[in-house]
């Protein structure tokens, strides 16, 4: 038996299933573990064929593609500096097509619809480590909270749609992803590609230091993107409840301590400075990952360092052609 027949369940084989998002980074590796469990009807709609913002082309996509099940992972999503110059759209976007996508499921009998969340919805102030049950103990950072409220209306939805209707919904949390195909766009992309991009440029420029936003002291916590896929199909195939359940590792570390693990791995032995004019972000992340392992049997694979160096070798190796992203 091959890797990818043992990795097929039955589940899977007959399962009509829309990937919203599923042309983009996580989408794509999500894409690609649906069709090694055997998943043979995948649609991914596209942004120029369906807006999922506006209502008539949701419906449209679900009288096109007749689905089983829908995985909604399409964001209008960036790092601080884009959700800073975005807040309006952030909001607006991410709130209808969550909205639009559960209600025009719910209308069709759709079976079962997976969303995912954002690590970004946790209050600014949570207690380490980020347990579900205080996901409304307080509003989210200022930078990030109109993409986060917007995303953590989700979780309301599907309760009450679940309460209501019986409508047969999930929603995760998964913390900050990374890994190979990512958004490197400096304007837009979040934290490890940029710094990426930034360590690898000053190297190859052969600059004496670089200089990097905040202060360094901001915790964080990072989910390998193969890793995250794999969470999301358990839960799509297990997980039968509106309770919500993180996706992460359960490890934090600094910012300051990430930047300096980055440049070892890239080879830049320059100064690393912090203009701490610009923004931290939420101080602490740092998840409580034992739901998704007792509900679902998820547990993510790759360390850190391990999915830094796969990150940074594909980077390598397409940082001529890679995509750049605007909103």
């Amino acid at each position: 038996m091959t890797s990818t027949q043992a990795t097929m369940t039955s589940f899977w084989e007959n399962q009509r299933v829309v990937v919203t998002g599923g042309a983009g980074f996580l989408g794509s590796f999500v894409v690609e573990h649906l069709r090694a469990k055997g998943c043979q009807q995948i649609v991914i709609p596209r942004s120029k064929d369906y807006d999922l913002v506006q209502m008539d082309a949701v419906q449209q996509l679900y009288r096109d593609a007749k689905p089983d099940l829908v995985v909604h992972l399409a964001a209008r999503v960036g790092g601080i500096g884009a959700n800073q110059a975005n807040p309006g759209r952030f909001f607006y976007d991410n709130l209808m097509m969550g909205t639009q996508l559960i209600e025009v499921g719910r209308q069709r009998g759709l079976k079962k619809f997976v969303a995912l969340g954002t690590i970004c919805a946790y209050p600014k102030f949570a207690p380490i480590p980020f347990k579900e049950d205080d996901i409304w103990n307080g509003y989210p950072e200022e930078t990030n909270a109109p993409y986060g409220l917007a995303k953590k209306m989700m979780l309301v939805q599907s309760q009450a749609y679940r309460q209501q209707y019986g409508f047969n919904s999930i929603v995760l949390f998964p913390v900050n992803l990374y890994g190979p195909r990512d958004n490197f766009d400096l304007k837009t992309s979040h934290v490890i590609p940029a710094l990426i991009r930034k360590c690898v440029t000053a190297k190859e420029a052969g600059h004496a230091s670089l200089m990097l936003w905040g202060d360094g002291s901001p915790t964080r916590e990072f989910l390998y993107v193969e890793d995250a896929a794999q969470g999301i199909l358990l839960a799509a195939e297990l997980y039968e409840e509106s309770v919500p359940v993180n996706l992460g590792t359960g490890e934090e570390i600094t910012i300051r301590n990430l930047a300096t693990m980055i440049a070892d791995e890239v080879g830049f032995a320059g100064q690393i400075e912090w203009d701490t004019t610009k923004p931290n972000g939420q101080p602490r992340r740092c998840l409580d990952v034992s739901r998704a392992k007792q509900l679902f049997g998820f547990q993510a694979r790759h360390g850190l360092r391990e999915g830094l160096k796969k990150t940074i070798q594909w980077f390598h190796r397409n940082n001529k052609s890679l995509r750049e992203v605007t909103f």
